[in-house]
Formats: structure tokens, sequence, C-alpha cells
């Protein structure tokens, strides 16, 4: 037995997608402050953004995390797609952090989610070296 998809059509998830990140981008949030000139807490409601991920995007789309990835990552229909989404949520990660709009201290954290990693590689391999000194005739 199928499991019923949301989306039909690579065209209906890459819209989806579409409002999905226009939603993250223009999302409003209420605000605190302390006014020193009239000494009280001021609220405001201002626009700010927040970071494409996939696992956002099944909540908004309201669909599991693991039947979007059973349903469209692997089939050749949505792939590309797929692929897409995966590439724009690295770019939108690296592009916060680039902006001060993330803190870099959380960047092995946001980042470690695409592939990349804070360790160092410490083994190397060191070719023999040969001086000058060293060769005979």
């Amino acid at each position: 037995m199928g499991r019923h998809r949301k989306f039909n059509s690579a065209k209906q998830l890459e819209e989806a997608w579409e409002a999905y990140k226009l939603d993250c981008d223009n999302k409003m949030v209420l605000t605190h402050d302390f006014s020193s000139k009239n000494s009280e807490f001021v609220s405001k409601e201002l626009r700010r953004s927040v970071t494409y991920t996939i696992e956002g995007f099944c909540v908004y789309a309201g669909i599991a995390r693991q039947a979007f990835y059973a349903t469209y990552a692997d089939n050749p229909k949505f792939c590309d797609m797929v692929t897409r989404m995966k590439e724009e949520c690295e770019v939108d990660a690296r592009s916060k952090f680039e902006l001060g709009v993330i803190p870099s201290q959380l960047a092995g954290l946001w980042m470690s989610r695409h592939g990349y990693t804070t360790k160092t590689d410490s083994s190397v391999d060191l070719e023999p070296v040969v001086l000058l000194n060293d060769l005979k005739e």
C-alpha cells in the first residue's frame, strides 16, 4: 500500500519550498527592551529571519521528515528538487554566519549538518626528505 503524496509534482514541491523560505525570511517576533528615556520596558514586533532546514520545511508542510525522505529524496521525479533544497539550506546557513545573523560560536553546530567540521587533520603523511648535501655522486 503506497503512501499518499502531499506533493504530486516537483513543481508543487518547489512552490511549497518557496513559500516556506518566504515564511522563514519574514518571521514576526516580539522583542522587549528597556527605554532609559521613559524608564520602562518597551515591546515591539520586528521582522526577523530564521535559517532554512529540511526539518522546518517538513513541519511547515505538515509531513514527517522520515516520510519526506522516503517519498521524495529517492524518487527520480523529485531528487533534483530535494538536492536543491539541501543546497539552499547550506547556503542560507553559511550566509547568515558570514553576515553575523547567527553567532559564530554556533558555526560548528550548524555547519556540521552540511559536512563541515571544526576538527583538523593531524595525521599528515610526510614523504622522506632528501637534502642536497646528502646526495652523493
